[in-house]
């Protein structure tokens, strides 16, 4: 007969669930843009190309049009002879991530269709941007 040796008991010592720093910053964004530009605010919206999905999940939202590198902001309001702002938001430093090279390209895209794509670094760079857009005169169509 043979014994087994018990080993004492130990508990996996729980991780840290990681902060959406990022998520934090754009939600306040979102916040102080509906006290100070109500109109901009109700055109704004943001895209969810982010984040960890399942495989089934990623490859069912790619066929439905999903892409990387998209912007996570767009203000469809045409103004300083763009046709509208593309915001590829960041966490402010040190918190902040690299720009990848699919959202450089989509950026530079973006640019070359007549919009104005741009990286900001937290809710005040980002709110300073939109302030700035919108003191613009419209464009207008000819």
């Amino acid at each position: 007969m043979t014994t087994l040796a018990i080993r004492p008991f130990k508990p996996r010592q729980a991780r840290a669930k990681p902060v959406d720093r990022e998520g934090q910053e754009q939600a306040a964004l979102m916040q102080e843009l509906q006290l100070r530009f109500p109109q901009a605010f109700k055109l704004i919206y943001h895209v969810p190309n982010g984040g960890h999905r399942v495989k089934a999940v990623a490859g069912k939202l790619k066929a439905q049009g999903v892409k990387a590198g998209v912007p996570d902001l767009v203000l469809p309001m045409a103004r300083g002879g763009y046709f509208g702002l593309y915001i590829e938001f960041k966490a402010m430093p040190p918190f902040d991530a690299e720009v990848s090279p699919n959202q450089d390209a989509y950026i530079q895209a973006l640019t070359g269709q007549g919009y104005l794509a741009i990286v900001c670094r937290g809710r005040i760079d980002a709110m300073e941007a939109i302030r700035a857009y919108l003191l613009q005169p419209q464009t207008v169509a000819a």
